[in-house]
């Protein structure tokens, strides 16, 4: 399966991985609406997609994977408008198509991620980063504060260096990414796509049904008390067990063999 939606975003499907490329290098992967709908909409569409079992999303070339809202659009209306009659941001219908994913959605950082370009590395499950590049929300050098991804980016941003982050603007490396866990591994340019294999390899030969469940109960759990996540990670437990692939996973377990998941 392979497909382009008005050239700026390729979708294809690669085995049982569904790419999602942002395809502007000329403007370092820049966002309008267009890019950010057609995005929202591969990834809505992924889950339903047979034998569909994670998603890259990532950027075309090396430069950059994405350097935020295209600014010099204004005319596009994408950064700062809003249709007060309903005002629901793009960019935030993108964001809760990727929060509602129940697969894993891996970001392959080829470049450098700056601004809304970082609150899309941040909403990804999982990222591999090229070891050159540079990472920021500079949005205090224009005027603004990285709002709409501010969500995504304290649930994976320690506090304090979120709070710098947002204020000061500055770039910091892929290497600090890693140190404060915002990325998973770093490679040099030539490895990324080696590691990108070996992580989905790792994920590929997993359990999809509790990956899927486990990704909605995850989601669910981080918004609640300790003392309710514990009473609803209870009551998940036998559901999940119930399924074919617990207990296929569990027969091969037993019987010493390699699982045939059927992602039931």
């Amino acid at each position: 399966m392979g497909a382009q939606c008005g050239g700026e975003v390729v979708v294809e499907l690669r085995a049982d991985v569904l790419w999602v490329t942002i395809n502007r290098p000329k403007r370092r992967n820049a966002l309008n609406a267009q890019v950010v709908e057609a995005i929202g909409k591969a990834v809505g569409a992924a889950e339903n997609l047979e034998g569909c079992r994670a998603i890259v999303l990532t950027g075309a070339g090396d430069d950059a994977f994405c350097a935020g809202a295209d600014l010099q659009k204004q005319t596009e209306g994408f950064a700062f408008a809003v249709d007060y009659s309903d005002p629901t941001h793009y960019l935030v219908n993108l964001f809760r198509s990727m929060l509602a994913c129940r697969l894993p959605i891996i970001a392959r950082v080829n470049g450098h991620v700056m601004a809304g370009g970082f609150g899309l590395l941040c909403a990804c499950d999982m990222a591999v980063a090229s070891a050159h590049v540079l990472m920021g929300t500079p949005e205090t050098k224009i005027g603004l504060i990285p709002m709409m991804i501010y969500p995504f980016m304290q649930r994976v941003v320690p506090v304090r260096k979120l709070t710098e982050m947002c204020i000061t603007g500055e770039p910091f490396t892929a290497q600090e990414a890693l140190d404060l866990g915002i990325v998973n591994y770093v490679v040099e340019k030539p490895e990324l796509d080696d590691k990108m294999e070996w992580l989905l390899g790792r994920i590929l030969n997993k359990s999809p049904t509790a990956i899927r469940l486990g990704k909605q109960a995850f989601k669910a759990m981080q918004d609640m008390g300790i003392d309710q996540g514990l009473e609803f990670a209870q009551a998940m437990v036998p559901s999940m067990a119930s399924t074919q692939d617990a207990k296929e996973g569990l027969a091969a377990f037993r019987e010493k063999r390699l699982p045939v998941w059927t992602g039931r």
